[in-house]
Parts: structure tokens; C-alpha cells; sequence
């Protein structure tokens, strides 16, 4: 039901604004992603007649457009390894002092407190040579000197100064994958020529991210629009694990796309 309100919202505003609605697959975690879930993704949004353009853009096609992207982010020596377990991360948090629910977290849990921004060149090499995993992290406090106070803006809340505090270092990619979520949705924003993105609030902290990665690659920053989450009776927010309110058992339950799609707009 989440996916299904998402997809009708964004197919909405394409309409109110005589754009496009597009369909994109993000599938960059290969171990995790298969060809059915695209499929079945597919099925459902066609059930519910929706269309869009194509042809659809699928993240795992586009790798080399992401290392890119990233290598031009290494250029400007704003890209540190990082080698550091979530295990070792918590122990630097707590040898810092800090009590577990004092953390400085944000959301996407405890920050990066920047320990291997420390190492030497060779150490990060010798490492790096000797096989050992690592994430590819952003400086940055050094990406916000290089470009100069931001903004962005979202249509619900208005202007937007750029603010890191909640996401610290995050990881760009990791070992072997030239990308993460927050690094392709940028690129792909920008080579799409996406004027609109439509996502939910718990992506708003994100955004701030997105928009200094736009500044720093020179791409041309869109407007946002994040709407809110959907929510049962009991105040969780719809999952894909909650089978009840999947799309496919809707579909097998006897329910008809009109039903759904009204069940849906009345939370639009």
C-alpha cells in the first residue's frame, strides 16, 4: 500500500504539472535484488493503471555512470576509505564518553565519528592492497568549505539551508560497488533531467546531502516535494512485511485496482 501511494502521489503531480511520470529501478544491492521483485513491482503499478515512460531506467545497467561520478568526487580529495565494522564504530562512540542514548545519531543511526579520516595515505593503501573491506566516506566538512552555503526546496516546507549535522561522513559506496543509494539517486536526478522528485518525509534529512553532492558535480538542483507516510489504525508505518497490505495480496484478495486506488487517494 506504501509503494501504491508513493507511485499514484508522484503520477499525480507529473499530471498537475504537465510532466512526466517515471519508473525507476533501484536495484545497486545485486546480493539482494532479483529479477522477479522488478517483475512483480511491475505487475502490481500496471494493475493499478499506471503508466510511464520508457525505457525504464535500471540502476545495475549503469554502474560505470555512478563510478563516474565518484571518481570526480576522488579528485577533488573529498573521498576517504574507511575500514571500520558497525561494531567498532559503536566502541569509538562509547570510548568518546558518550552514553548509548547520547549518541549523536541521525537517520541513519550513530555518526561516523571520522576515525579513519586520520590515516596516512600508505596505511590506507596497505589496507585497501591487503584486501581489507572498507566504505568510501564524503569529507564532509570539506565538501561544505568547497561549496559555500546551500539551500533547496520543498514544496510542503518551503527553503531549506543545507545542513550535514544529522548525517556526518556518510558512505558513498563501499568495496566493491561504486555506489550507494545517495550517490545514484543524484546521478540519476540529474541524467533523467528530473525537475520534481516525490518521496516521502523520511527522506527529508537526505536531501540536504543530495543537494551538496548536486553542487559539488554541478548538476542543476530540482524541486522537492516530500509527502507523508502512510499509516494503519494502530500508527506503524506501512512495510513490505506486512503482508496484509501488500499490493499482491490486495490483488489475490478480491480486491479490485478502483478500490485500492480509492483507498489510496484518500490519503493523498
Amino acid at each position: 500500500m506504501g509503494h501504491a501511494f508513493s507511485a499514484l502521489f508522484a503520477d499525480r503531480m507529473a499530471r498537475q504539472t504537465h510532466g512526466q511520470f517515471l519508473l525507476r529501478i533501484e536495484d545497486i544491492d545485486q546480493e539482494r535484488c532479483q529479477s522477479g521483485y522488478e517483475t512483480a513491482l511491475i505487475e502490481d503499478l500496471q494493475w493499478l493503471g499506471l503508466d510511464w515512460q520508457r525505457p525504464v531506467r535500471r540502476q545495475s545497467d549503469h554502474f560505470a555512470d555512478y563510478a563516474k561520478a565518484l571518481e570526480s568526487l576522488r579528485d577533488m580529495e573529498l573521498l576517504y576509505p574507511c575500514f571500520c565494522s558497525r561494531k567498532e564504530i559503536r566502541a569509538e562512540i562509547r570510548a568518546a564518553g558518550y552514553a548509548p542514548h547520547l549518541a549523536p545519531t541521525g537517520p541513519e543511526g550513530p555518526l561516523y565519528p571520522g576515525t579513519c579520516r586520520l590515516l596516512s595515505k600508505r596505511v590506507q593503501t596497505d589496507r585497501m592492497g591487503a584486501g581489507d573491506p572498507y566504505a568510501i566516506r564524503l569529507k564532509t566538512d570539506d565538501a561544505l568549505k568547497r561549496t559555500g552555503p546551500l539551500t533547496w526546496t520543498d514544496q510542503n516546507q518551503g527553503e531549506q539551508q543545507v545542513s550535514m549535522a544529522a548525517l556526518g561522513d556518510v558512505v558513498l559506496a563501499r568495496k566493491g560497488s561504486p555506489t550507494s543509494y545517495h550517490l545514484s539517486v543524484t546521478v540519476d536526478d540529474h541524467l533523467q533531467n528530473i525537475t520534481l522528485v516525490t518521496r516521502g518525509e523520511d527522506l527529508f534529512t537526505a536531501t540536504h546531502l543530495h543537494r551538496l553532492l548536486q553542487a559539488l558535480l554541478a548538476y542543476k538542483t530540482p524541486s522537492y516535494y516530500h509527502h507523508r507516510l502512510l499509516f494503519d489504525d494502530q500508527g506503524r508505518r506501512f512495510a513490505k512485511r506486512d503482508n496484509a497490505v501488500t499490493l499482491r495480496h490486495l490483488r489475490t484478495s478480491g480486491f479490485t485496482s478502483a478500490e485500492v486506488r480509492e483507498m489510496v487517494n484518500d490519503g493523498l
